[in-house]
């Protein structure tokens, strides 16, 4: 049984995604973060020395797409790559003062886009989504 085009769900999530996406985006640009990179600096400031692999599935991206993003952030002084005191093919992750400078300001600016999204449903409704877009990411 094939569902109606009109009445699948998986364009509804996605416009909503893109829509998020490009409200953070445009939030973001003026201090020359992606979304990835942003979300990269999130996760670094939450669990200081992250390995590359952890940071992509915490950034639910690629090992290849954080690599990229952590080439542009080390080389704009927002985050410092050592090597792991104790595995030698291991290196770790953190911010630099500039980095957790700029992440200040671009969780600011998120924040605000994710407030206005939190806003528009009522806590109940809120609790309702989550479930449901965790009921929905469990389906699949």
């Amino acid at each position: 049984m094939t569902i109606p085009v009109d009445q699948r769900l998986g364009l509804d999530i996605k416009r909503a995604e893109q829509h998020l996406m490009s409200a953070k985006s445009g939030a973001l640009r003026d201090l020359d973060l992606s979304v990835a990179a942003y979300a990269a600096l999130l996760a670094i400031d939450r669990t200081p020395g992250i390995s590359p692999a952890g940071l992509a599935r915490e950034c639910l991206v690629t090992p290849q797409a954080i690599n990229s993003v952590l080439k542009t952030l080390t080389e704009r002084g927002l985050v410092e790559r050592t090597p792991h005191p104790w595995l030698r093919h291991a290196t770790e992750t953190t911010l630099t003062d500039q980095g957790r400078t700029v992440l200040a300001e671009a969780d600011e600016r998120a924040g605000s886009v994710e407030q206005r999204l939190a806003d528009a449903f009522t806590p109940q409704e809120r609790e309702t989504l989550r479930r449901l877009l965790a009921r929905a990411a469990e389906a699949l």
